[in-house]
């Protein structure tokens, strides 16, 4: 039998436009031979929190035009209930079981990215990874896109198509709502003590952090393909070793 190269799962994390989706796009465009040899990555689904969001804002204009009461949301966009953010991971959770039971290939050839964003006023990082079971964490490993939040800001601005509110790539925040929700970071706080893991509950999970503050996600530089597979293999040896 044939030595698996490629990840189970890949949490895909970072700041709101920090360039997660132009990476997942940068996937879709990359062979699938040069993929799992460079990257890891094999035939792959992404698993993103953002339509399920979007969904529950399209539901809520739609009850509201109704005259009923909005179930997700108040009128001012935010979750009327905290626990909606936590809900939202074992979604992504729940599609993954779900896709397990549809593609026997996955985790030997096949990998699942499962994309989202946390800011510390809605728990952060730590607090959105307690809400994944030991089992998906046991078979994961964490890729962390790092901007400042001033990039993230700058992106968020710049990628916003009002004309397409519910693209992945286009899709945007307002300055004010995008402050409040992901200003403040605990990333560094849930990595301090170790390089290359962070504990949630008993597991260990292996993480990297691919640098992004310059913006080698925009456009086709040359640089993405170089730094993503510097990174992706120093992920994959944590992965293996753990």
């Amino acid at each position: 039998m044939a030595e698996k190269n490629v990840f189970d799962i890949i949490f895909l994390i970072g700041r709101p436009a920090a360039g997660k989706s132009e990476i997942i796009d940068f996937f879709k465009r990359t062979s699938i031979e040069s993929r799992s040899r460079r990257f890891h990555i094999g035939e792959f689904t992404e698993i993103d929190d953002f339509p399920m969001i979007w969904s529950w804002f399209e539901e809520d204009d739609i009850l509201s035009r109704a005259g009923r009461p909005r179930l997700h949301t108040d009128a001012g966009g935010y979750f009327a209930d905290p626990f909606l953010w936590h809900l939202l991971i074992q979604r992504l959770e729940l599609d993954y079981w779900k896709l397990a039971g549809d593609t026997s290939e996955l985790g030997t050839s096949y990998t699942a990215v499962i994309e989202f964003a946390r800011g510390c006023e809605h728990g952060g990082f730590r607090e959105a990874f307690t809400y994944f079971s030991d089992d998906i964490l046991k078979r994961g490993a964490v890729l962390y896109i790092d901007v400042p939040f001033e990039e993230s800001l700058r992106k968020n601005r710049r990628r916003f198509n009002p004309d397409k509110p519910h693209s992945i790539l286009e899709h945007g925040l307002s300055d004010e709502k995008l402050r409040k929700l992901y200003g403040e970071s605990d990333w560094k706080d849930l990595t301090s003590t170790d390089p290359e893991h962070f504990h949630i509950r008993d597991v260990k999970v292996p993480y990297a952090v691919f640098p992004n503050a310059d913006d080698v996600t925009t456009g086709n530089n040359p640089e993405l393909g170089p730094r993503l597979e510097l990174t992706l293999n120093e992920l994959w040896d944590r992965y293996r070793r753990r």
